[in-house]
């Protein structure tokens, strides 16, 4: 069996710059990822069935990017019963309407929703990750060493604030 991916679906080739970013984090982990651009409303018989193929070659978490009326987290959603975390572009009203549309889904068919752009882009990679750690302690262990590393980096800024602060 072939190691466990992740699946990125965008509604579009504008939402790659954003994206990128959990390409980056994807990466750092040694976690493999593809990536397709495919839509909900435009495209729904290839979304359903890259997502079905998707899964039966060990797909084990689905990011969906999309903006505007955003049902791409959705639609992969309603065909999987894999994890799909839902990341809200701003593509119109700051992202507001594509984060209420990944947010509220119907009871049944849930969407993990982060924030609106790179930041949400960035958190769907982390939590991809750590979806996957549940099945890979070496993933987990990684995971929690860059959390550790984060920490001590924090505390050497403000070590160095405090510093500068008495001077």
């Amino acid at each position: 069996m072939s190691k466990p991916f992740v699946a990125i679906v965008m509604g579009s080739d504008s939402d790659l710059p954003v994206m990128e970013a959990s390409f980056d984090v994807l990466n750092k982990f040694a976690v493999p990822f593809e990536v397709r651009i495919t839509s909900a409303h435009r495209t729904p018989e290839e979304t359903k069935a890259y997502v079905k193929d998707a899964e039966a070659r060990g797909c084990a978490v689905f990011i969906a990017a999309a903006g505007m009326a955003a049902h791409l987290a959705g639609a992969v959603s309603a065909g999987t019963v894999k994890p799909v975390i839902g990341v809200p572009m701003n593509a119109s009203l700051d992202g507001l309407d594509a984060l209420l549309s990944t947010v509220q889904m119907p009871a049944g068919i849930p969407v993990a929703t982060v924030a609106i752009g790179k930041a949400g882009a960035k958190n769907a990679g982390y939590l991809a990750a750590q979806m996957l750690s549940l099945a890979d302690t070496g993933l987990g262990d990684k995971l929690r060493e860059e959390r550790e590393a984060n920490a001590q980096d924090i505390a050497a800024k403000n070590a160095a604030l405090q510093e500068k602060l008495k001077g």
